[in-house]
């Protein structure tokens, strides 16, 4: 009984003529919210990527350890995309 009166209540508000107004707002918030959604997944697993890593970068020789292998991943990557890519040789 209650779905009847909630389908009912959904169906006068959309025929009172103000032709899914609220339809289209309620779709637009929603897509808005995507790229926040993007960003904060995109930042969290960044920190807890990085979280591990930053007691490494108290001692100078893990330091410079953990800061040489992320230049190899960097260029690793580089490299290999360019090669995949068919883009101009280094």
């Amino acid at each position: 009984k209650i779905l009847c009166q909630i389908n009912k209540g959904t169906h006068k508000s959309n025929t009172r003529g103000n032709t899914g107004r609220p339809m289209k707002e309620f779709f637009e918030n929603a897509v808005l919210r995507y790229p926040r959604y993007l960003i904060s997944i995109t930042l969290g697993i960044l920190f807890n990527a990085v979280q591990p890593l930053v007691p490494l970068l108290k001692r100078p020789t893990t330091a410079i350890a953990l800061i040489s292998a992320v230049i190899a991943g960097f260029l690793f990557l580089s490299f290999t995309l360019r090669a995949m890519l068919g883009l101009s040789a280094v």
